[in-house]
């Protein structure tokens, strides 16, 4: 009898009949029977771009090492849980049950093939005592009991050890199907920077749902972890005196660009640039620039030039000299100094342009980003072709099915 855990089938492949990959599991979809084995659904799965479509297990033909393949054909409708339907890796792990008396922890659940294209739950991998001291111990489903409450707290530990390599994207795509407690619970687990960075990727409203869950305190360390274009973006979502508090609770250093930010209208240059370009020196050598640009923090937008200005270097920089874009860069000697290879042919925007008339700008020279200026000619900040789209698109792209 086949016996797999379902934490090990996250992120597995899933081949088409014809051997094409088609995507990669996010979860199992089971329905809960009290006592009885649950019976598993099917699977969620991620196929592109981001969308979790639904695969049931009846279409599914084989499961071996790092591979499902399934056949007919896949409804690409985005998937929307039923209301007796359970995503046991989402909602289940990490879940305190009871077993025997006592308190434990789900580690894993263990699926069963029954009979052909018919799989149950059978076993709780459950952990007794704390992580570090304590024991593993593989039990009958019907040996535990507790799955049917509604916990009124539950970690993260295990469901995030089963996604540790999964991108933001992709994670932030998982935690949007979860129910908002879930959500924030599995918020909370993760360190501030991989939680700024899956913020920067949820919905609007999903970002001030976690962001309000969080203690204060926590909730501007993580705006510090974020680019200052998406803190901005997410604390004009919150009511004033909240925005203004978690504010004065960051870092005045990253605070001020934020505020900065906040004056200017969502819909223009000034309300949509990164106020974190790469930003150097005329003296700067090709070598120093490709440098900074290789920096893997560095999205592919903002990688693709550095912005020449004189000192300081910081926004509001000195006075705006060019752009030293990444080709040219790669064509000439690591000493030469950027000054030197300056394109100066494409003049910088003002903040106050609408979003329409940026992407008209990028469009017509052909740009992934545009420096923006102020009235003294000082870089204030740069505005990316991802910025713009993100700004063009309806506000609930991430969560639209067509």
């Amino acid at each position: 009898m086949n016996r797999i855990f379902v934490a090990r089938l996250a992120g597995m492949a899933v081949f088409d009949p014809a051997g094409d990959k088609i995507g990669r599991i996010r979860d199992v979809v089971i329905a809960l029977r009290g006592r009885l084995p649950p019976r598993v659904h099917g699977f969620v799965v991620e196929v592109l771009p981001r969308r979790r479509v639904f695969l049931p297990i009846t279409r599914i033909t084989s499961i071996e090492a790092g591979a499902v393949i399934f056949t007919g054909k896949l409804n690409v409708r985005r998937f929307e849980r039923r209301a007796m339907e359970t995503l046991a890796i989402g909602e289940l792990l990490d879940r305190h049950v009871e077993y025997r008396g006592e308190r434990v922890i789900v580690q894993d659940l263990a699926m069963e093939e029954q009979h052909p294209s018919e799989w149950l739950i059978t076993k709780v991998a459950i952990r007794r005592g704390t992580r570090r001291r304590g024991e593993t111990l593989i039990v009958n489903w019907d040996e535990v009991s507790g799955f049917e409450s509604v916990p009124e707290d539950q970690g993260a530990a295990y469901l995030l050890a089963a996604f540790e390599e999964m991108p933001p994207a992709d994670l932030a795509n998982m935690l949007h199907d979860l129910p908002g407690k879930r959500m924030a619970e599995i918020a909370a687990a993760l360190s501030d920077d991989r939680l700024a960075d899956v913020l920067e990727e949820l919905p609007e409203r999903d970002q001030v749902l976690v962001l309000s869950r969080l203690r204060e305190d926590r909730a501007a360390n993580v705006l510090e972890q974020m680019g200052p274009d998406d803190a901005a973006d997410l604390l004009q979502e919150l009511p004033p005196d909240q925005a203004e508090l978690l504010l004065k609770l960051m870092v005045p250093e990253e605070a001020e660009p934020v505020r900065r930010l906040l004056t200017y209208s969502g819909n223009t240059a000034g309300g949509m640039m990164t106020t974190e370009p790469v930003i150097l020196p005329p003296t700067a050598t090709v070598a120093e620039a490709l440098a900074h640009i290789r920096i893997e923090e560095q999205t592919p937008a903002i990688a693709a030039q550095v912005f020449v200005t004189r000192p300081p270097t910081e926004t509001p920089t000195g006075k705006f000299l060019g752009t030293a874009h990444f080709q040219r860069l790669l064509r000439e000697p690591p000493s030469t100094l950027l000054g030197k290879v300056l394109d100066v042919s494409v003049d910088p925007i003002g903040p106050d342009l609408t979003v329409l008339e940026v992407a008209r700008y990028l469009a017509t020279y052909n740009l992934v980003a545009v420096p923006v200026v102020d009235d003294l000619g000082r870089l204030i900040g740069a505005v990316t072709v991802d910025d713009v789209l993100d700004h063009m698109l309806p506000k609930d792209w991430r969560e639209r099915n067509d």
